[in-house]
């Protein structure tokens, strides 16, 4: 193996189980109730289209992809783990089964995926430019853009704070979270050129600076600057805009994470250094259970010429 490269191999955490990304393969393991580790793979699809590749362009749509996989691995992860199994149904999920049969899963899917993306545009969008709208109205207003792009960029960093901290204290959350430190892990001993095995990760680090926390961070980071350029005080026009915007926003975001993971020198690492701290509230200690489940999800990602996978 390898010794100190970075690979591409990329991961996520799942209900009771890992999934991890590599150029040629992709694999998901889960620990499902008997105790056994499912293992799943299929080809990576490559992303061929020039705009899947062009800086600062690519970003929004290697992203759109990331989502779109891991929520199905996800869903999926949950099926097979038995979560929710022995809870009773309520009347509506019996309808809802009655109704769609098997296609109830998209169904749900598809509502919790619509749920959750209305959520955090309510969360980070309107809720900010709110709060900014509010603070600048009562102490005479905020002249120029760039301060009330300062004053919602705060804020939405506050709120992330919160909200990570909060769904921390939350058992099913721990576990995801102990799975997350679990992927980091491996990742990092399989960087280190060291076998894969329980000793070798167990020894590893549980933060990264390529993890999707630090980019979310680097996103409300960016936000301030690229929204600092909209000077309407409309509440609602001014969400509008933002939401506009993103797609720049996260090329900025998604081309800064792909620096700082390729170059190691101190201004690299002092600029990843904010996204390791805000690892402390996403990624936990794993125990041996779930870094074995990581190492599973881990080998079939693992392309055959050495070297395939360099970042």
């Amino acid at each position: 193996m390898k010794k100190d490269f970075k690979t591409s191999i990329g991961g996520q955490a799942l209900i009771e189980g890992v999934m991890m990304r590599g150029p040629e393969k992709s694999a998901m393991a889960v620990r499902i109730p008997d105790g056994i580790i499912d293992v799943e793979s299929w080809p990576t699809k490559k992303p061929n289209a020039w705009y899947k590749k062009t800086p600062f362009v690519r970003g929004i749509f290697n992203m759109g992809d990331s989502l779109i996989m891991g929520y199905r691995c996800l869903m999926k992860s949950m099926e097979k783990s038995g979560m929710g199994d022995e809870e009773e149904p309520t009347k509506f999920e019996i309808w809802l089964s009655e109704k769609l049969g098997k296609s109830i899963y998209n169904v749900v899917a598809v509502m919790a995926l619509v749920l959750g993306m209305g959520i955090g545009v309510g969360l980070f969008i309107f809720l900010p430019t709110f709060i900014a709208g509010g603070i600048g109205y009562f102490t005479g207003g905020m002249e120029g853009g760039i301060w009330r792009s300062l004053v919602e960029g705060v804020i939405k960093i506050a709120i992330f704070l919160a909200y990570l901290s909060l769904v921390g204290r939350m058992k099913d959350i721990r576990r995801v979270f102990e799975y997350h430190g679990a992927e980091h892990k491996t990742i990092a001993c399989y960087e280190r050129g060291l076998p894969l095995t329980l000793e070798n990760v167990r020894g590893q680090g549980r933060f990264h600076p390529r993890c999707g926390t630090s980019f979310l961070l680097i996103v409300l980071v960016s936000s301030i600057l690229v929204f600092s350029v909209i000077y309407v005080e409309h509440v609602l026009l001014r969400s509008l805009l933002k939401i506009a915007m993103l797609p720049i926003v996260i090329g900025i975001a998604y081309e800064f994470i792909k620096f700082t993971g390729r170059h190691v020198n101190p201004f690299t690492r002092a600029l990843s250094a904010p996204g390791l701290w805000f690892q402390r509230l996403t990624t936990v200690e794993p125990d041996d259970s779930q870094i074995e489940v990581a190492i599973e999800a881990m080998l079939p990602a693992i392309p055959e010429v050495e070297g395939a996978d360099e970042w």
